[in-house]
């Protein structure tokens, strides 16, 4: 009789093997993006020497001496990356069959393991009332310990993510890459983007349900906040405004950043951002 791994094993291993997936079409094609590792730097150009790879030729050096030359590179320092993830209440609510956090903790997961694999060390730090901290490393077991750590939830986590950027302002003395995985539900976290921002490398990926912006059909009907348990009146227009706060707030801060409804494919969207985000700016 075959054996069955018990549920809690499958869904672990489940889960383990859509970060794998989803590691492996970030890193599909070499992608030189500086998310996924910082590669080779040119340092400067030398006479040929017997045995030196034609690939390695200067070819307009080499035109303008007359002689043939060859490029020389260093290694680059690789950039650590911080992925800051939002545990908070309204993260962990939704109408759709994965949740924001859900796809959340698997994008952060996924961008874990393909940065470790190009040689970029990964930290984490959460920003709800868990105060998780893992500095960056190259150790995908530790990547791998905290992503399932990520998987419980709980349903009354309040948001900080305001007081764990600052906290990153504060500490971080080299330049880091930091992406930020949130609905943005806390209005007074802009100021901290931007604080961020002008000294690191800050990738937002905002995060949205469907009900978030879709109007109820009419009139006006009550709502209960996630994280605070307020109950308030919800209108067309409160939704709307809502949603066009966010993303001015993110506009005018000039933060790069990805819009994810999450009703719709996510992974090829976020491929194509990271493989093409020096282009594309805002999306």
């Amino acid at each position: 009789m075959p054996y069955r791994l018990p549920a809690a094993a499958a869904a672990r291993r489940q889960f383990e093997f859509e970060i794998k997936r989803l590691a492996d079409s970030l890193n599909f094609g070499g992608d030189p993006s500086r998310f996924l590792g910082s590669g080779l730097e040119y340092a400067q150009s030398r006479p040929y020497e017997p045995g030196d790879p034609v690939k390695a030729i200067d070819w307009r050096v080499t035109a303008r001496t007359g002689k043939p030359y060859v490029k020389e590179y260093e290694a680059t320092r690789q950039t650590p990356i911080y992925l800051l993830v939002d545990t908070s209440a309204s993260m962990c609510l939704g109408s759709t069959e994965r949740t924001k956090y859900e796809w959340a903790v698997r994008l952060a997961a996924g961008f874990a393991r393909a940065a470790q694999e190009r040689m970029s060390p990964v930290g984490l730090l959460t920003a709800g009332e868990r105060n998780l901290r893992v500095s960056p490393t190259m150790s995908a077991s530790a990547a791998m310990r905290w992503a399932h750590e990520l998987r419980l939830f709980d349903f009354q986590e309040k948001t900080r993510l305001e007081e764990r950027m600052r906290t990153l302002a504060a500490a971080l003395k080299a330049r880091t890459v930091i992406m930020v995985l949130s609905d943005l539900h806390e209005p007074t976290a802009f100021p901290a983007l931007e604080l961020l921002a002008a000294s690191h490398e800050v990738i937002v990926f905002w995060l949205e349900d469907p009900a978030e912006v879709q109007p109820p059909a009419r009139g006006i009907f009550q709502a209960r906040e996630a994280e605070t348990g307020q109950t308030f009146a919800l209108t067309r227009r409160t939704r709307l405004t809502t949603h066009e706060r966010i993303r001015e707030s993110l506009v005018d801060g000039g933060m790069e950043f990805l819009h994810l409804p999450i009703d719709q494919p996510i992974l090829p969207r976020v491929r194509h951002f990271l493989q093409h985000r020096k282009s594309l700016g805002h999306a």
